[in-house]
């Protein structure tokens, strides 16, 4: 059978234009909907075929050289993935934008944040902030390139135990002169960082609460089937996971809390969960539960 391009080479020129734009579609879904001009030309669109793609509306103009595919409408992280590919090679999501991105704080209006090597221009609707990072200040996050947490919050990083390469302590020691990091690290050298202490008062409390009862302690801080959990008593299958506002009161954390209750109880852990106020306010009831629990 002859091949097709030999009778009509309109017909491998269709094929090849197929082939391109499911490659385009593919990266444009893995970028929340947008590429960036650099990224289609890898791809083998030519500049016509960029131009092309713009007058009949396959693309849409968002910043020079980034583009929405098929349609304007984008989620939040699709603006802000569109920011860091206007930035360039070695831009990354930052600041307040990237607090959001870490729910570390609501999503901001304005000008999205990126902080860019130095040299580059801005770019209008975008707020670029020009340094060199080093590496272990810079990550993946959601699939968008972004500070880590140590460089944007380390307080508050730490109270929401989101993971980052680099230690809290070294962060504060390379940005001593900025402002802010005085308080910082009076709070960090007011709190203890030990591997074998509870990380937060309510635990603190809990654990007293328990030497009162004469409840014998449990293991804090450990891992359970492949999750750090507050408390557990091995021997009862008994978890107790302790609620403090600033660690769970986010969207995000809400759900991945479920989601956590969810294995472990499958994995046929009985889990419980305790708040500052059920504490203090009612341990009369805490107490008998607890003792019915690990009877």
């Amino acid at each position: 059978m002859p091949d097709p391009c030999d009778i009509d080479p309109d017909i491998c020129g269709q094929c090849r234009t197929r082939s391109v734009d499911a490659a385009v579609a593919a990266l444009a879904e893995g970028q929340y909907g947008v590429v960036s001009r650099v990224q289609l030309l890898e791809l083998g669109v030519t500049r016509r075929g960029v131009e092309h793609r713009l007058a009949v509306r396959r693309l849409h103009s968002l910043h020079r050289g980034v583009y929405a595919v098929g349609h304007r409408v984008l989620t939040v992280k699709g603006r802000w993935m569109a920011a860091v590919l206007a930035g360039g090679p070695g831009a990354v999501l930052s600041h307040r934008s990237a607090a959001a991105l870490w729910d570390l704080r609501p999503t901001p209006g304005g000008r999205i944040e990126v902080t860019v090597p130095l040299g580059r221009r801005g770019r209008p609707g975008l707020r670029f902030h020009r340094t060199e990072l080093p590496e272990d200040e810079r990550t993946t996050h959601e699939r968008i390139p972004v500070t880590t947490v140590a460089r944007k919050a380390l307080a508050q990083a730490e109270i929401q135990r989101l993971h980052t390469g680099l230690p809290l302590n070294a962060a504060v020691q390379r940005h001593a002169t900025r402002p802010g990091v005085k308080n910082l690290t009076a709070a960090i050298n007011n709190t203890r960082w030990t591997a074998n202490i509870t990380r937060s008062e309510l635990e603190d409390r809990f654990l007293a609460f328990l030497d009162d009862a004469k409840i014998r302690r449990p293991e804090t801080n450990v891992l359970i089937e492949g999750l750090e959990v507050d408390c557990v008593w091995r021997d009862k299958r008994v978890i107790v996971e302790l609620d403090g506002r600033a660690t769970h009161e986010t969207p995000r954390a809400f759900e991945r809390d479920r989601e956590r209750d969810r294995i472990l109880q499958a994995a046929g852990w009985r889990v419980v969960r305790l708040t500052w106020r059920q504490l203090t306010r009612d341990g009369e009831a805490v107490e008998r539960d607890l003792r019915e629990l690990l009877a």
